[in-house]
């Protein structure tokens, strides 16, 4: 039997690809901005409805190139509820992590918890939308204002959501996103940096390629981190098939809290009322009441080629980089420590089959029924 994974890349039939590899052959340009970069980042700026973007390797380069975007410096408060890049992100620019604890119902970052997390030594505020849900940025954004923080959001969950209409992208100073193959929209790898005006991406361009202004002047000590035109040609390729994906996710995600919501000690995370979202992931957490422990299920389902994803566990805090600071003490991080402990990322992807979905639903019910 096949494995079925959390989440598998996206790809369009390799048939509609060739046209564009072979335009980039003949180009002779495989790099530094060429047509399709360009093309990728006026056609994201549409779909997103965004002001600026600029493109980057992968989304672990865009997150340290925010960093030193906006000069940040000495300590940033952010979650230990999410995947390991984002404090590495931190780490790799000379930064210290402050870790506060979680909202119960999103993942996301708690807001009440900042105000006394902040020091003298604080600079910004780094949150994640944790599986697309959306920050309360209202909240983060006041806090921001009054103590001279920038906000600097991981959203690479987050393509394509929008809240009340608007896309969650524009939120804070600066956004940054992951293109991986696993994420709703994929170049292979990938990622971006969202921004509100042309003087910062110009800043964000010069240091994703070197710090280069001209062939002859360095502005910056930047680094490599420039998309190429094989990853953009895919991009282009991806957003004609993306609505149809997101719908195809979408009806993955009303089956399982169809099938699963009222089984008892298993809770499906739900999206926020306002929010469009990208079913990017189908989290749910498996609490006492459930008849076995979440890595039991984990292990059932493995046992059934079933690959969910524990995700995020263990939190970042937990690293042996991070444990010993102060702010990654368990007794500080209560939620964020129980939902870890808790969560289980379920199999969704546009070619998920029905059989296998229904598969999927199966052995958990089993389980449930024993």
């Amino acid at each position: 039997m096949k494995p079925t994974f959390v989440t598998q890349p996206h790809l369009p039939p390799f048939e509609e690809f060739v046209p564009y590899l072979r335009e980039i052959w003949d180009s002779k340009i495989l790099t530094n901005c060429g047509p399709f970069h360009t093309k990728l980042e006026a056609a994201l700026c549409q779909y997103l409805d965004v002001p600026y973007i600029s493109l980057f390797s992968n989304g672990m380069l865009a997150l340290i190139t925010s960093l030193q975007t906006l000069r940040v410096t000495g300590e940033v408060i952010t979650t230990p509820f999410s995947f390991v890049a984002t404090s590495h992100a931190l780490h790799w620019n000379g930064l210290t992590p402050v870790y506060v604890d979680i909202d119960p119902a999103t993942g996301n970052m708690d807001p009440t918890k900042i105000e006394q997390a902040i020091t003298r030594n604080t600079t910004a505020i780094m949150p994640v939308h944790v599986y697309g849900n959306p920050c309360d940025d209202t909240a983060i954004s006041r806090i921001a204002a009054v103590h001279g923080l920038k906000v600097i959001y991981d959203a690479a969950h987050t393509f394509g959501v929008k809240q009340n209409g608007t896309s969650i992208l524009n939120y804070g100073d600066l956004a940054a996103l992951s293109f991986h193959a696993t994420k709703v929209f994929n170049t292979f790898e990938g990622g971006a940096i969202i921004c509100k005006d042309a003087e910062t991406k110009q800043r964000i361009d010069y240091l994703k390629n070197f710090g280069f202004a001209d062939e002859v002047t360095v502005v910056a000590p930047g680094i490599n981190a420039k998309m190429n035109e094989f990853q953009a040609a895919l991009g282009m390729l991806q957003l004609q098939h993306l609505d149809d994906a997101l719908t195809a996710r979408g009806k993955i995600d009303a089956f399982y809290r169809q099938s699963l919501g009222a089984i008892k000690g298993l809770h499906c995370l739900p999206w926020l009322p306002d929010v469009e979202p990208n079913y990017s992931y189908f989290p749910v957490l498996v609490g006492d009441e459930f008849p076995i422990s979440r890595d039991a299920l984990y292990a059932k389902l493995r046992e059934a080629n079933i690959f969910a994803r524990r995700y995020f566990y263990p939190l970042i805090s937990e690293f042996a980089a991070y444990r010993n600071l102060p702010s990654a003490n368990p007794a500080n991080l209560p939620v964020a420590t129980k939902m870890s402990q808790q969560v289980l990322c379920l199999p969704i992807y546009p070619a998920l089959a029905t059989a296998e979905q229904h598969r999927i639903v199966d052995v958990i019910l089993s389980i449930h029924t024993s």
